[in-house]
């Protein structure tokens, strides 16, 4: 087994008292001495959660073929793209299936910047630079270089505008802008994980540490991985190895609204259109139960009392209690009585709608 990474912030959480857990393979703090709960808490009651995302990847594409390559690889239509916008998209493999979904953020018409999911950045690396080849195009990793964090809450501007020269007013969502971030250049967007408003931070290792002493000066909570994962299962959105995988297409996953078949062609585009055509093998739904109980991942799903899938990703939810993401047969994603297999009793649930609770996005 391969030694696990730090990030350069790793000493801070051990001064801060986080509990520190291998993830994605890094040592990373899944929650501090006041708990997940109260740092769940500082983020959905109006205060500013710190974020230690730094495991995240980061890649640059550069070239004068950047867009077309770009428009090869993902799923979403990087021409709708003006500068200084970010996209959700997603990579997938010939057989339509899943290799990451990522953000792309346009600096210029042949500069763009690819955020990453951890655990999969070497494949993702690898599978650029593969395609790219084809492409007059670069592709640099540069995530061992960058510091990411995200700072989230109805707090996060007014933390974070005193140590940057970048107007935080002018950034709309899924806008970003780049300047003086502490004491270096840096990336700063409108974006996040929480369904609060808030920013996510790309900045040179070098200053990672004075830019998080200086967050958490201004009033900034740090925030570990299950709080984390708290807030993101509220908002329904995809997490990789749970909703999304290797072995689900963007039919399966509600994620056809990133995948734009009409832009041309694209890898596993065939694919996905055959699954279109033929209809999808699971559908992804969202469960709340109606009765005592906490839904956890791979807990069995039925419907009218047959077991029908598993769930993905579910806790108890403070603000709306026992909640799931479910994959479930196609046939009973609309109709049927629904309970989840909780310690060996069927609990019942509903079907409803996402987000589990109101987001506070800036739009």
């Amino acid at each position: 087994m391969s030694e696990l990474l730090k990030t350069p912030l790793y000493d801070e959480h051990v001064a801060a008292g986080g509990k520190i857990v291998p993830f994605a393979g890094y040592e990373l703090p899944v929650q501090y001495k006041q708990g997940a709960l109260k740092e769940y808490t500082a983020v959905r009651d109006g205060e500013a959660g710190i974020f230690d995302i730094t495991h995240m990847g980061q890649v640059r594409v550069e070239g004068k073929e950047a867009l077309a390559f770009l428009q090869y690889v993902t799923t979403n239509d990087v021409s709708k793209l003006v500068d200084g916008q970010v996209q959700y998209s997603a990579l997938l493999n010939e057989q339509g299936t899943f290799i990451d979904d990522i953000t792309t953020y346009k600096i210029s018409d042949d500069a763009y910047y690819l955020c990453i999911n951890a655990a999969n950045r070497h494949k993702d690396v690898v599978h650029l630079q593969t395609e790219s080849e084809s492409f007059d195009v670069t592709v640099t990793d540069e995530s061992d270089d960058t510091t990411l964090l995200a700072l989230q809450g109805a707090k996060a501007q007014a933390a974070l505008q005193t140590i940057t020269d970048i107007d935080l007013e002018s950034i709309a969502y899924y806008k970003f802008s780049r300047g003086k971030i502490g004491e270096a250049g840096g990336i700063i967007s409108r974006t996040g994980y929480t369904g609060e408003d808030g920013f996510e931070i790309y900045i040179p290792n070098s200053i990672a540490v004075d830019v998080w002493k200086a967050l958490l000066e201004n009033g900034a909570v740090p925030i570990g991985l299950a709080a984390r994962d708290m807030l993101r299962t509220e908002m329904g959105y995809a997490l990789y190895g749970h909703e999304i995988s290797d072995a689900v297409t963007p039919v399966e996953a509600k994620l056809m609204w990133i995948t734009k078949l009409d832009k041309g062609d694209f890898i596993g585009k065939q694919a996905v259109e055959a699954r279109k055509a033929e209809g999808a093998k699971q559908r992804l739904i969202a469960i709340k139960l109606t009765e005592r109980g906490i839904p956890r991942e791979h807990y069995k799903v039925f419907v009218g009392g047959v077991e029908s899938g598993e769930v993905t990703s579910g806790m108890h939810s403070p603000m709306a209690g026992g909640v799931a993401l479910a994959y479930v047969k196609p046939e009973h994603a609309v109709e049927g009585d629904v309970s989840i297999e909780i310690r060996g009793k069927q609990v019942a649930a509903e079907r409803t709608s996402l987000p589990f609770v109101r987001s506070n996005v800036r739009r």
